[in-house]
């Protein structure tokens, strides 16, 4: 972490200098009139963009939600891998590993051939692949997770809060003016204002308000899928059992009874169950059945036999069934339509599953995350609004495939165990679904096809481990100035900037005259340099490009002293010069980069990475004009 760039300041180094001229908050104070980016919802969708934007104080941004305030219990509580690493960008991650559950291992129980009625332990998987990410997978209360992102929000230079207590009830986009075009309608619904109605004009709205979201609505989006007819029970209870396993996660398949999945949850003690219920007439509702909580324990206790559950404590619990549902589209634009979008909708509002996959809130964080740095582009104006339209096409693909996926989980979970399974002569088809699954469970499966942002490049072998539209896989390094270990990731934050990694050939140690050093003097010097043509002046070098580079030698092999000023530039009001931009292999035993990610060896590379983390480009270091016109294509 780095402070101290602009002066000393003392206190909390999370806390950012505030920006002049901030909005008053609270009950009573006027709403603005207009805004940048209006959000409508406060879930993890609605604040993982609000906390990207709230960097940017320039641009005004309003967070809206109908509740009074945040939630404190219940609702999504798995975090993949892929989320963590985004976690890391927003600089809380480490909070996180403290405060969570980690899943380690997920254990497979079935019904015991020798007593069909009792159920039997018949396997364990480990939950994160190796090498997959440095991330783990955890468990954590929701309302935990928007209290992060809440204060981060809090602490950003804009001193983001939401405005609770206000709905939206409808919205119009003026197709005849840019400035300020989309009217959005809000409702008090806490009567602290009487019920009554006000508007605010946007120049973007952002629908991250759940599954019967009042913008996708106003927009004419429409939720098509299926039900499974299928209730389920979720609760989060503090309880004692002689189940053996109750600290793990677990899928449960009795022989008549249904099925549990059990989630150990932060603290040690906690831990939630999901619990097969009845099946639903095609017409029916799992509300309309008025099921309590005593029905969900007494379900698990017939599940479990022969072990049992004494609930002490139920800290929440609901009755849900099971849908698959997507929009066609998730942004204002009919099919056909040739105009850049204003409105967009994230998460629930325009995806709906189960939550067994545990991929739900991973990705709606991760819908707003593609879309936060785009809109920071354009609204800064260093992009064409055109690049919006990049956002329904890359998430409507991965929610595609994240309801398909949903719907193979929620057909094996509740499908009967086989004779062959239950007397062990086959492995169970739950256990193959898991393993062969990992990767998408993890979230890091997303591959984005070649478009203007994933450049269809003939240079891929040069880093065959960072594969072009999957998100840049992390590895060990060590920090050349002061020889820390450290993962070369977690350089990027949630700062709306590019990154080029470039990775040094065989013999090159950055003196002048090699490849590094030849490279970063062009991108520092010439005026073809994307990074000179798409930095503005007063801005500091690295304040749209952020160029670092890795190096094959160790730490005691290379020489500071000699490396290019690109690399060690003078940033901030100060002038200070940043001594955090190079790094070479890790020597004690973390592992090669070079190896884990299949950098070439004798010729090295560049790879390019958008602000979301992921792959655009593979080049080779010489390959000065094809990285200037790829962006070119992006970048104003």
């Amino acid at each position: 972490m780095q402070f101290y760039k602009h002066g000393f300041r003392g206190g909390n180094p999370d806390i950012k200098e505030a920006a002049p001229g901030r909005r008053n908050r609270g009950l009573h104070e006027p709403l603005p009139e207009k805004v940048d980016v209006l959000i409508s919802g406060t879930g993890p969708a609605g604040l993982c963009l609000a906390a990207q934007l709230a960097q940017f104080p320039e641009i005004q941004t309003m967070i809206v939600e109908r509740m009074p305030s945040n939630i404190i219990k219940g609702k999504a509580d798995g975090i993949n891998t892929r989320t963590m690493e985004m976690f890391q960008a927003f600089g809380f991650a480490d909070k996180v590993k403290r405060e969570t559950y980690w899943v380690n291992q997920t254990a497979f129980w079935m019904p015991d051939p020798q007593n069909p009625q009792h159920i039997k332990r018949v396997g364990r998987v480990q939950d994160v692949a190796d090498d997959s990410s440095e991330m783990p997978h955890i468990l954590i209360n929701q309302a935990r997770l928007h209290e992060l992102f809440l204060e981060n929000m809090k602490n950003s230079p804009s001193r983001l809060e939401p405005d609770y207590g206000w709905e939206v009830v409808g919205l119009s986009i003026d197709p005849n003016t840019d400035d300020h075009p989309v009217t959005v309608t809000l409702k008090d619904s806490s009567g602290v204002n009487w019920w009554a109605t006000r508007t605010v004009r946007a120049n973007y709205v952002v629908g991250c308000d759940g599954a019967h979201s009042s913008v996708r609505k106003a927009i004419g989006g429409e939720l098509h899928g299926d039900a499974a007819h299928q209730a389920w029970g979720v609760m989060d209870i503090l309880a004692n059992t002689d189940f053996p396993d109750v600290r793990q996660k677990c899928l449960i398949s009795s022989a008549q009874e249904g099925n549990i999945l059990i989630l150990p949850r932060e603290g040690g003690y906690i831990f939630r169950m999901y619990v097969e219920l009845d099946k639903l007439r095609p017409d029916e509702k799992a509300a309309q059945r008025k099921m309590t909580q005593a029905d969900i324990i007494a379900a698990a206790n017939r599940i479990l036999q022969p072990y049992t559950i004494d609930v002490k404590e139920v800290v929440w619990w609901s009755i849900y069934d099971i849908g698959h549902s997507i929009t066609d589209r998730f942004d204002d634009v009919p099919e056909g339509v040739d105009r850049d979008p204003r409105v967009f909708t994230a998460g629930d509002a325009c995806h709906t599953h189960s939550p067994k996959a545990g991929q739900g809130m991973n990705v709606s964080m991760q819908d707003t995350f593609n879309l936060g740095w785009k809109l920071v582009h354009v609204l800064q104006g260093r992009a064409h609004p055109r690049l919006l339209r990049s956002y329904s096409k890359e998430r409507l693909t991965e929610a595609k495939r994240l309801v398909e996926t949903d719907h193979q989980w929620s057909r094996i979970m509740s499908a009967p165990t086989t004779q062959a399974e239950r007397e062990g002569k086959e492995e169970p088809r739950i256990i193959r679904q898991f393993k062969e699954n990992l990767e998408f469970t993890g979230g890091t499966a997303v591959h984005y096809d070649s478009s203007d942002l994933f450049a269809h490049s003939p240079h891929q072998a040069l880093a065959r481990g960072e594969v072009i539209g999957r998100r840049f896989h992390s590895a060990p390094v060590v920090r050349l100035s002061d020889a820390k270990q450290m993962q070369l990731g977690h350089v990027a934050q949630a700062d709306a900037r590019w990154r080029i990694y470039a990775f040094g050939g065989q013999g090159d140690t950055s003196r002048p005259g090699s490849a590094i050093h030849r490279l970063a003097d062009w991108l520092e010097k010439d005026p073809q340099s994307p990074v000179l043509k798409h930095t503005r002046p007063g801005e500091d070098i690295d304040a749209v490009i952020d160029f670092r580079a890795v190096f094959q030698h160790t730490f005691e092999e290379l020489d500071y002293s000699t490396l290019p000023s690109l690399l060690k530039p003078k940033t901030g009001k100060l002038g200070l010069q940043d001594h955090e931009k190079t790094f070479c292999v890790d020597h004690k035993g973390m592992g090669n980069i070079y190896e884990m990610r299949g950098i070439h060896r004798e010729k090295g590379c560049m790879i390019v990475v958008r602000p979301d983390q992921y792959v655009a480009h593979v080049l080779p270091l010489e390959a000065r004009d094809e990285l200037a016109n790829y962006f070119a294509a992006i970048l104003k």
